[in-house]
């Protein structure tokens, strides 16, 4: 196996200083795999993933969204991220990441990428609190980048408010992009929500209606659907879910949103949504990346169960890959 390019935070920081190509050099060398691994027919204890994802997420800065519950800059420490990321990335049953150039860019370097489902944010514009929110330009990777880096799939967010004509312009960019990442056959996987501005911050409905209707749009995009995944939250009352699920036969994962102090509960509606017919796995970030309780590892662990309940973590997942954290100043 190649080592990394950088085997601690410290070495990433001044290799981008000191020799950027070795990013490119990075990601051309990473050992790919599939989008989906699936268990040989017939053997239930083979290892295998039965078709499904865990994908830890964590694209959030690129936005400013920086707070996890009420601490307002919790994602604002990088060196913090990345130890973290290293962490949940090396838990048996995580397939991979979902990310903003720059931070895929430090875990290529780390090596944590290896072996794994490397997503690429791509629309970015739309900042918190911002007044431009939903004319969300697609100030990230661009089909074209996720191809030359040898990455997996993309990832887009799809925002409409019926009152606000940004929401258009973003409709009609979202759509091209489908058909741009359909055409690299690229899996693309699309979160859309309806929202609505009260006193001037943006809210999003999770009511059924909302979140059924906001997935028909979705699914109907671009001039095919053949690669696109649909990434959707639990619904306000989880007891919908099923009925919200049957608005689209495209494959779908769930997001994890902020959770707040009550990761349990969060737990519970995790596991009910994911026995329904389309929903394949969970891309989910702050809420296990920084849980209430600091147990990065045990909270990973715990949404991976939910994926393969019963299942031996070494049934599930290759031996951790582990990373030093060393930071600048020791």
């Amino acid at each position: 196996m190649t080592p990394p390019a950088a085997t601690s935070v410290l070495e990433l920081v001044r290799l981008r200083a000191e020799r950027p190509e070795a990013i490119a050099e990075a990601a051309a060398r990473r050992r790919r795999r599939p989008l989906l691994r699936t268990r040989p027919p017939g053997d239930p204890n083979a290892p295998g993933r039965d078709g499904r994802l865990m994908i830890i997420a964590a694209d959030h800065p690129a936005r400013g969204a920086l707070a996890v519950g009420d601490r307002a800059l919790a994602m604002a420490n990088r060196f913090e991220l990345l130890e973290r990321l290293c962490l949940a990335l090396s838990r048996p049953g995580v397939d991979g990441v979902l990310a903003s150039a720059d931070v895929l860019e430090d875990l290529l370097l780390l090596g944590a990428l290896e072996d794994k489902v490397v997503m690429g944010s791509m629309n970015r514009g739309g900042l918190a609190g911002a007044a431009f929110e939903l004319d969300d330009r697609f100030t990230g990777h661009r089909p074209l980048d996720l191809v030359r880096n040898g990455f997996d799939a993309g990832k887009l967010l799809l925002r409409i408010d019926h009152d606000d004509p940004g929401s258009l312009d973003t409709l009609q960019t979202a759509a091209r992009t489908i058909d741009a990442m359909a055409a690299h056959r690229l899996p693309v996987f699309v979160e859309p929500f309806l929202c609505h501005r009260v006193d001037g911050r943006l809210r999003t409905d999770l009511g059924a209606t909302a979140v059924a209707t906001s997935i028909a749009i979705a699914s109907g995009l671009a001039g095919t659907s053949a690669y696109t995944w649909l990434k959707v939250p639990v619904t306000e009352d989880p007891a919908d879910m099923a009925r919200v699920m049957e608005a689209s036969t495209l494959p779908a994962v769930l997001l994890g949103g902020d959770v707040g102090d009550d990761l349990d509960a969060a737990y519970g509606r995790w596991r009910d949504a994911l026995a329904l017919p389309t929903v394949r796995g969970l891309v989910v970030g702050r809420s296990l990346l920084y849980p209430v309780d600091g147990d990065v590892a045990s909270a990973v662990d715990t949404a991976v169960s939910l994926l393969w309940p019963g299942r031996r973590p070494d049934m599930i997942d290759e031996a951790p890959h582990e990373v030093s954290t060393e930071r600048p100043g020791g």
